[in-house]
């Protein structure tokens, strides 16, 4: 089963850096996603805020760099936890899109 997401978004808050008890470094951050899209023949605007989490070395790289920019983020979506079923978005890459 695949389960991949690419989105373009404003990095709306960037929490600091911090880490998990094993030692793990985790970025959290909230995603604004605002575009046009074509759904059965009709343009619409599409807005939607996302939370995403970073985790691993890559974490230290932007930790305090990204609020306030415009991002390409890939990753997978899963739920917060067990017990919350809210959808984060799992970030493995990021990269600063030019305006």
């Amino acid at each position: 089963m695949q389960n991949r997401l690419v989105l373009t978004a404003t990095v709306e808050r960037e929490d600091i850096l911090r880490y998990t008890p094993a030692g793990v470094p985790v970025l959290d951050m909230w995603l604004r996603h605002h575009s046009r899209q074509q759904e059965a023949g009709v343009e619409r605007d599409v807005i939607c805020e996302i939370q995403g989490i970073m985790a691993g070395d890559a974490c230290r790289e932007w930790a305090g760099k990204l609020a306030g920019q415009t991002v390409r983020v890939s990753g997978f979506i899963s739920q917060r936890s067990l017990r919350n079923s809210r959808l984060v978005l799992h970030i493995e890459y990021v990269e600063f899109v030019k305006g």
